[in-house]
């Protein structure tokens, strides 16, 4: 087992955020708006440049972010474009913990040499699990899956499936072409992000290439890995948010620039300056608690621990915080920004975008209600099962 016990925290990190700013012009395309998915020669820059190697275990030749490094990540992928930022998101987590969580038999066959860019790829959905028959060396799947964002990118599937029989839930890794794809993803926000269905029925999937979808003990790689499956989501969500909401903020201030001293401008009232900068100090606050939170963990992990209730707790909350804040701070936007907000550009798509990211399960209010039910003490005993407290 090539696993580590304290937490790897990469030297290439600063590089990263170089090559992501170098790519930012790239990333502002209307073209992926009309074909529902980053056009080709982005997805393959921001892969070239590593946005997904950064989730990947070290142990077989991937950078593995921290925590805080992944939230950065994805937080300025997110800033130069919203659906790029959602995609590489999807990919990361799904290629990550899969790479951490099969055993040596499937390792070598998804990820041969993840340094030289020799690996799978994966998209897919983890809730709605598919049905699983167990038989000979492994089960005969079926099910129907939504919302497999960066789909267009992903050589395989990554799916929950429930074992038939035990009820264990498990995930699995297939080839894509194994599924049948639906080319469903028509919606406001977060058309570029391939979101789409997808369905089998009777495939094989070996054993070796599906593992326990709660586990916390990663067969590849470090520390990070520990946090498991859904822990793990919630490093790219709460980067997403805070790179969408920064740039919010950044083209309402070039708004702003451009209207002043001109007849009846808004942004020159003392309410447009009050407004934003509450604006501000909530999206900045919203940061900094997160990164706090994630901090604590970060330290835990690198002692060789599991994260207690009590953080697991706060991740999802910090999670909800910034995902609220920040559609918040979009409507501050949107009210101030005047047509700009209404025509194509980048205000309008972010906002579509937010508006649709904001809908994901892992901000949704039976979530932040589970966190209070925590910390208010009506359920102090229990413990959480992916995105449910259980007693």
């Amino acid at each position: 087992m090539a696993v580590s016990v304290g937490l790897h925290v990469s030297p290439e990190f600063p590089a990263m955020l170089e090559r992501i700013d170098a790519l930012g012009g790239v990333l502002e395309a209307d073209a992926a708006e009309k074909l529902g998915r980053l056009t080709e020669g982005v997805g393959r820059a921001l892969l070239g440049a590593g946005v997904v190697r950064a989730a990947l275990p070290q142990s077989l030749g991937g950078c593995e972010f921290s925590p805080r490094q992944l939230i950065e990540t994805v937080e300025r992928v997110s800033y130069h474009d919203s659906a790029a930022g959602w995609t590489m998101m999807a990919l990361q987590l799904m290629t990550g913990t899969t790479a951490a969580y099969l055993d040596g038999v499937a390792a070598a066959d998804l990820f041969p040499d993840v340094a030289a860019g020799e690996h799978a790829l994966l998209a897919g959905h983890g809730t709605r699990p598919g049905r699983a028959v167990p038989v000979e060396g492994g089960y005969l799947v079926s099910g129907s899956w939504q919302f497999a964002s960066g789909m267009a990118h992903a050589t395989h599937i990554h799916s929950a499936i429930q074992v038939e029989g035990t009820g264990e839930l498990r995930v699995l890794a297939m080839p894509k072409s194994q599924v049948e794809l639906v080319d469903n993803w028509d919606v406001l926000g977060l058309r570029a992000t391939h979101s789409i269905d997808y369905h089998c029925a009777d495939v094989l999937v070996p054993a070796t290439h599906t593992y326990l979808a709660t586990t916390t003990k990663p067969v590849n790689g470090g520390a990070i890995y520990r946090l498991g499956l859904v822990n793990m989501s919630a490093i790219g969500h709460t980067g997403w948010a805070f790179g969408v909401g920064r740039r919010l903020l950044d083209e309402l201030k070039v708004v702003a620039a451009a209207k002043s001293g001109t007849r009846n401008a808004g942004v020159d009232t003392a309410q447009f300056h009050a407004e934003y900068a509450t604006a501000e100090a909530k999206l900045r606050s919203a940061r900094a608690w997160a990164m706090e939170v994630w901090r604590g963990i970060e330290s835990t992990l690198d002692a060789g621990e599991l994260t207690s209730t009590e953080q697991d707790t706060l991740l999802r909350l910090a999670l909800n915080h910034a995902t609220w804040t920040v559609q918040d701070v979009g409507q501050t936007v949107h009210r101030w920004a005047g047509t700009a907000a209404i025509r194509r550009g980048p205000i309008d798509r972010f906002l579509r975008d937010l508006g649709t990211g904001t809908q994901h399960i892992t901000s949704s209010p039976t979530v932040l209600q589970n966190c209070g039910k925590w910390l208010s003490g009506a359920q102090s005993q229990a413990h959480w099962e992916f995105l449910d407290l259980t007693p």
